[in-house]
């Protein structure tokens, strides 16, 4: 789910969300025996039927969607992931246990279908409850003493959350099973409550506390039992709506009267929110995060500053209020009264101002008003301001709670552009100039970090001007490397051939700051850089001609030198790790650091900032799992999901030899089992592609996330209520189809990215729009390959399309993990052209007429 989120992040919201089960390739059970006649498969489905199930597929997407937000707020975004996890575990289950029982299934369909929603309603409240009340703590899982306890916490909340997942899937496959006549228009409806189900989450996101997501949700469970049949008896109908009510009433006590979601102590809100005097002085309540402005004495503004600032005669960072989204500390806001920026010239971003004194100044972050104001006072001429996050844009300009608003300035500006869009508009700048907390107030912000942004910013700067980049070493120094291959990498793309020359790096204990130029840097630059380095105790890690064993000699700062290998710090003296690589780093060549993580340029294909570890060396990052970046730690458990996901799909897999099914020459059912998984694994592979495309344009990954999600859903319902008139022709219907998909996703892997750079610039309103049109036509042909397959097998025995819909989820949990590591370690465009082949590779598989007639004749349902 994306990613991402989420696609990281810290947890910012839906940023860094793992893409979920998406109800778009939920494969429908078709039964065609004579008992599935006698239900009723001849009728239409009318509301009592599609009514529920849009209520039950809405409520499903929701608690997936509330379940990440809870994760992302009470742990880290990447635990999500387990979300995922867990409700496919649930829905390939249930599949099996459909295709092992259908018979049975099918003969008391009608009383599961009434008893089912108080059983979800239950299900739902108490697995939430044992969610909440799970002592789970991450860190612990990073050492070597506690990490048992921890997995069995995390098997905690597998038990917690499985039944619900599992009972959802068991009444949408029944649904499909009662009703196999009419494919198409059952699966359309279960797609738009999957869509209304996404969007239902987002918007109780800007009303709801996120810990009271999930009991909102029960309420549209519930009103599933409101829809009886007519034909049910009597005590059916009264006695399955009250039921579901005495449900839902006990279900909102146990979560509104027990214990409550909370912040874990190892969230960076804690200690603060926990300090005598600490107040909430304003909430936010957004899809995109929960936010907390407090007062406490722990708040400062969070900037590195000379250890020399009292000898310079200058003041310490002043007091301030601490904004916090989802738990973790994103800005400083001021306190009442005029900014104290007193402290600038001691700070690390302030010697470009002293380099190029007057330049106008094009700002990424605006750090609470903090950083606008401190250029101003270090002499720049004009600040333009990017804030892209929109709580901290809303302060600069209006101001937050008793914090101030940035005073009237002419020379001040502020907007919502991306630091990308507003590099390629075409106005030059003396001083382009990256915030140090700028990376951690949104996930898509990390594009201002890319080897495109590098290269947009030459282009942008006037000549001789300068780009400014942040870079921690606080926790992991290799990032610092990084953040020099990809300034190279942007160097060159902007036909600057020589990146030594134009590149100086100088830094505190826990920061570097990395200057770039589009001219080589003078003698004079040099000199004046070393003049103000020295007086504020700063360290010089890469100016061009840098005499590093010299520089060593009168160090301020050590940084030494770590073997990841074996956990040692070089020992040998005064060391600077950075300094003694950036030379060759930035000229190409072959370093320590490269050869233990990874260098590769962080860009646009690739964009995760943190992703530094190689994963083929899994077990040293298991013993040195202790120092581990929490950053990072999300590709491990992409990676445990991933393990997990093969031993599912190899289980469900085996579902009819458990069954007793004579599978005589596998080849009748081989090419049906190759359709659906290759539709479980592409079209999830596309979905997060789509979202990291659209999360550029529109700078918000909230955004695109609730735009692609709901558009594809709805679409997909769309195409799959079109393929009902298909059935005459289903292998001409589906060869358009592929056509559409595989046209769709070469343009985009091959002409997105710089049509969506040249669309940056436009209104929302237009790129939101231009998100919508360009899921809609790929969206209505995905939505048709299920309904024109079960078509195809729709004679095949009731045991194998349940068996479908289990292999469908079991390869739906490959797909998301698999598809974040390859974004990871291959990229978008590798991700788009996957997913092309396995639709190449369904349509090449589409059961032919000889193969449904074999497949019918080996795999025969078990009747009494």
């Amino acid at each position: 789910m994306s990613e991402p989120d989420r696609r990281g992040a810290g947890s910012e919201g839906l940023d860094r969300f793992p893409v979920g089960r998406r109800a778009a390739h939920r494969p429908a059970p078709v039964a065609d025996d004579g008992m599935s006649r006698a239900a009723g498969h001849g009728t239409r489905a009318g509301l009592a039927t599609l009514a529920p199930l849009f209520l039950v597929s809405l409520a499903a997407v929701g608690f997936e969607i509330a379940l990440a937000r809870y994760f992302a707020v009470a742990q880290w975004s990447e635990y999500g992931y387990w979300v995922i996890s867990i409700a496919m575990v649930g829905f390939a289950l249930s599949g099996a246990t459909m295709a092992l029982g259908r018979d049975g299934f099918v003969r008391h369909g009608e009383f599961l279908r009434a008893v089912l929603p108080p059983l979800l309603v239950v299900a739902a409240a108490v697995g939430f409850h044992f969610v909440v009340t799970n002592p789970f703590n991450p860190l612990q899982l990073q050492n070597a003493a506690t990490w048992v306890t921890q997995i069995w916490n995390i098997a905690g909340y597998y038990a917690a959350l499985f039944p619900f997942f599992f009972l959802t899937g068991l009444y949408i496959s029944l649904c499909f099973v009662l009703n196999s006549a009419e494919v198409g228009r059952v699966y359309g409806w279960d797609l738009l409550g999957a869509g209304a189900g996404s969007v239902t989450a987002l918007g109780l996101m800007a009303v709801l506390n996120p810990f009271y997501l999930l009991p909102a949700l029960l309420v549209p469970l519930a009103l599933a039992a409101l829809f009886v049949a007519p034909s049910w008896p009597r005590r059916w109908r009264i006695g399955v709506p009250v039921a579901t009510l005495l449900a839902l009433v006990a279900g909102e006590a146990v979560l509104l009267l027990g214990p409550g979601g909370h912040f874990n102590d190892f969230k960076a809100i804690f200690a603060p929110m926990n300090t005598p005097d600490a107040r909430i002085l304003a909430e936010r309540r957004l899809p995109r995060g929960h936010y907390l402005l407090l007062d406490d004495f722990l708040e400062r503004v969070d900037t590195d500053i000379s250890n020399n600032a009292g000898m310079l005669g200058l003041p310490g960072p002043p007091a301030s209020f601490g904004l916090y989204r989802d738990g973790n500390r994103i800005a400083s806001l001021p306190k009442p009264g005029e900014f104290d920026v007193g402290y600038a010239p001691s700070a690390l971003d302030a010697l470009p101002y002293a380099l190029r004194p007057g330049a106008s100044v094009l700002m990424a972050g605006g750090s609470g008003g903090f950083r606008p104001m401190a250029a101003l006072s270090l002499g720049a001429g004009a600040v333009r301001v990017l804030e892209p996050e929109p709580v901290l844009r809303d302060a600069l300009l209006n101001g937050l709670a008793t914090s101030p608003a940035l005073p009237a300035d002419e020379r001040l500006r502020v907007s919502g552009e991306s630091p990308l869009a507003a590099m390629l508009a075409g106005t030059r700048y003396g001083l382009i100039d990256i915030s140090a907390d700028f990376l951690d107030a949104g996930e898509v912000n990390a594009t201002a970090f890319t080897a495109e942004a590098v290269k947009a910013a030459m282009g942008a700067l006037e000549p001789g001007g300068i780009l400014s980049i942040p870079v921690s070493i606080r926790e992991f120094p290799v990032y610092a490397a990084r953040v020099l291959a990809t300034v190279r990498a942007g160097l060159l793309a902007a036909g600057i051939a020589d990146p030594p020359s134009h590149v100086l790096a100088y830094r505190s204990a826990w920061s570097v700051r990395i200057l770039a130029s589009n001219r080589p840097w003078s003698a004079e630059d040099v000199a004046a850089m070393r003049r103000w380095a020295a007086e504020r105790s700063f360290d010089i890690s890469h100016h061009p001609g840098l005499d590093v064993a010299a520089e060593r000699a009168h160090l301020f700062n050590d940084l030494p030198a770590m073997s990841f290998d074996t956990g040692q710090v070089a020992s040998d003296g005064p060391r600077d790790a950075l300094a003694d690589e950036a030379a060759a780093i930035l000229a190409g060549q072959p370093t320590a650091t490269g050869e233990a993580f990874s260098l590769d340029p962080v860009t646009l294909d690739r964009p995760p900032f943190f992703a530094a570890l190689y994963l083929s060396r899994a077990a040293t990052l298991l013993e040195r799992l202790e120092v581990l970046p929490q950053q990072e730690i999300g590709a491990l458990i992409n990676l445990a999901v991933l393990a997990q996901a093969f031993v599912i799909a190899g289980l469900v897999l085996l579902v009819p030899l458990l069954g007793g099914a004579r599978l005589r020459g596998g080849a009748g059912v081989a090419r049906p089992i190759l359709y659906f998984a290759a539709l479980g694994l592409g079209f999830l592979m596309i979905e997060i592609v789509a979202i990291e495309r659209a999360s550029l344009l529109l700078n918000d990954r909230t955004a695109g996330f609730a735009l692609v999600l709901t558009g594809m859903l709805v679409f997909s319902g769309l195409g799959s209520m079109l393929a009902g008139g298909q059935e005459a022709a289903p292998g001409r219907a589906l060869a358009l189809c592929t056509a559409v998909v595989i046209a769709w996703g070469a343009a985009l892997a091959f002409l997105a990215e710089p049509l969506l750079l040249r669309a940056m610039d436009l209104p929302w309103a237009v790129r939101a729009t231009i998100v919508l049109v360009a899921v809609a036509p790929v969206s209505v042909a995905l939505g048709m390959f299920f309904p024109l397959g079960l078509a195809r097998v729709a004679t095949l025995s009731g045991s194998f399309l349940p068996w479908a819909w289990g292999l469908n989820g079991a390869f739906s949990v490959v797909a998301t993990p698999l598809a974040n590591l390859m974004a990871r370690e291959l990229g978008l465009e590798a991700i788009v052209l996957t997913a092309l082949l396995l639709y190449a590779t369904a349509y090449l598989s589409f059961p032919a007429e000889r193969v449904r007639r074999h497949a019918a004749a080996i795999l025969q349902p078990d009747t009494p």
